[in-house]
């Protein structure tokens, strides 16, 4: 399992509209499971620090996800420009196998 972890904090204004393009079912979740292996997404919301977010994306393994981002490159970068008039801030906390 291949797990992928980024922290986000919407716009006040927009956190509606963030909860829907990050969920499960919102643009990113669609986009990732046209691909091979993906094995969804979870959306966390910090209960002690209001504003602050987590999305968990998991998939098959590293290579599943590299190569449907290299095949689908342009509609990543899509999804990714309007996205990003969403939130504050988005760090990367990073990429994960699962151990043992």
């Amino acid at each position: 399992m291949y797990v992928i972890l980024w922290e986000f904090e919407p716009k006040p204004e927009a956190v509606d509209a963030f909860e829907r393009a990050y969920g499960p079912g919102g643009d990113w979740g669609r986009f990732f499971g046209t691909g091979a292996g993906y094995r969804g997404t979870e959306l966390l919301r910090n209960l002690e620090k209001p504003g602050r977010y987590i999305t968990i994306d998991r998939w098959d393994s590293r290579s599943a996800y590299l190569t449907f981002v290299a095949s689908a490159a342009a509609e990543y970068d899509a999804i990714d420009q309007r996205c990003e008039a969403l939130t504050a801030r988005e760090t990367l906390i990073g990429r994960f196998d699962a151990a043992g």
